[in-house]
């Protein structure tokens, strides 16, 4: 379900100094990728993304969304008492107010984790967050937008993600896998078959036949709520 609506916004704690962000949703559902999968969760979706990836399923947050301040989003994440809160888009770092966020749920003490496609810099995102940075493949096309330089600011706490529609695609994330030492980079590679283009079962043989160092990644929300917007 999606809870934006319950964010009221405005009043006299506003003021014209305040960090505002443009959001499509806030909601709480299950995790349904990376590391924390299938643990309570809330999601805070920031509207906007320069990417346009052919197998995108949250194409409504391209765009519309609304103007809240930091504050009433925080107060909206505290409603539900969570721990792991995911800042996701869109992408999020599309809107420069995300790391404040980033940094002030992070102040509030929540595990906080942040999924990017990785076409923006990562650099200054607060080092208490766990980034789960999207490497775009070919098929997606949008992998001429990855921006390698990130992958210096990667650390042992954050995940790597490649979502897979072929096997073209599976061979070229293979390569990557290899040029950035990845499985020792981060805590967890990802490998995600593309919903209705990859059947799972042949990455799952794809990986087992190679003994590659990744996870299989299928998405839970996707198998539990059929892709619907706000899980």
């Amino acid at each position: 379900m999606t809870y934006l609506a319950s964010i009221t916004g405005g009043g006299a704690a506003d003021t014209a100094a305040e960090t505002t962000l443009r959001i499509t949703e806030i909601f709480y559902s299950l995790q349904g990728e990376a590391r924390t999968v299938g643990l309570p969760t809330v999601f805070v979706r920031l509207t906007g993304c320069p990417l346009r990836c052919v197998y995108c399923d949250t194409a409504y947050a391209f765009s519309g969304g609304e103007q809240h301040g930091l504050s009433d989003v925080l107060a909206e994440v505290a409603r539900f008492a969570p721990r792991f809160v995911t800042v996701t888009g869109g992408e999020p770092l599309a809107q420069k107010s995300c790391l404040p966020l980033l940094a002030a749920l992070c102040d509030a003490g929540y595990e906080v984790s942040l999924e990017t496609s990785g076409a923006l810099p990562v650099a200054e995102v607060d080092a208490r967050v766990v980034k789960v940075l999207d490497l775009k493949t070919p098929a997606s096309a949008e992998a001429h937008r990855n921006d390698y330089a990130n992958i210096q600011y990667l650390t042992p706490r954050d995940q790597v993600k490649f979502v897979i529609c072929d096997r073209a695609d599976y061979e070229w994330a293979r390569f990557k896998l290899d040029e950035y030492d990845l499985a020792r980079r981060v805590s967890d590679v990802l490998f995600s078959p593309s919903h209705g283009q990859l059947h799972g079962r042949d990455l799952a043989e794809w990986i087992l036949a190679d003994n590659l160092p990744v996870r299989l990644q299928l998405q839970l929300h996707k198998l539990l709520w059929n892709d619907e917007p706000g899980h």
